[in-house]
């Protein structure tokens, strides 16, 4: 993937394909954007030996070496502020993760981030997009909503998506509102 200008964002940033030299970049915007969750009341911190601690960097790193990860860069070419990282779970487009530094959120970097991430998936054929949520957080649910994200039920996950929510639900606050949402992908 070539670096994409993005010159309609404030300050100039650009989006171009992490790779495996990105990971501490990937895992410090990962730690810091939790500070959002904090605040609203969500303890996310967990020790470094836990198993989600030690399975967040080791997915993010799957991402970055697989070419999944894209990330949002000043176009001074060294300031990384932003990433999304795909998958895939039960052989659809899953978006792990999303997150961009806090001093840098409100200026259309998540939004260009999420559009990239929907061409990456467009152009290997896939047709839609799934990703799992807070459904109670304002910023979260919500913003996934006016981009065309729609909740889906249980019965609609596949034996995969079950599993990374149990697991979820199993390691992060307030389980019982991590949610599974979808939206189609126009070719």
């Amino acid at each position: 993937m070539n670096t994409v200008s993005m010159d309609s964002l404030r300050g100039g940033f650009a989006i171009r394909l992490g790779t495996a030299h990105d990971i501490d970049a990937v895992c410090a915007i990962d730690l810091e954007a939790g500070a959002l969750f904090v605040e609203a009341g969500l303890d996310l911190s967990v020790p470094a030996e836990q198993e989600i601690a030690r399975n967040d960097r080791g997915r993010w790193l799957h991402s970055l070496s697989c070419g999944k990860s894209l990330l949002a860069v000043g176009l001074d070419g060294e300031t990384t502020v932003g990433f999304a990282a795909l998958a895939t779970l039960d052989d659809e487009p899953y978006l792990d993760q999303l997150s961009v530094l806090t001093r840098f959120m409100r200026r259309g970097i998540g939004s260009a981030l999420l559009e990239a991430a929907e061409g990456t998936v467009r152009r290997s054929g896939g047709r839609t997009l799934w990703l799992t949520t807070y459904a109670h957080l304002s910023w979260n649910r919500p913003f996934y909503e006016r981009k065309g994200f729609e909740r889906m039920p249980e019965e609609a996950w596949g034996p995969q998506m079950r599993a990374e929510l149990d697991y979820q639900r199993c390691w992060l606050p307030c389980p019982v509102n991590r949610i599974a949402m979808r939206k189609p992908l126009r070719a």
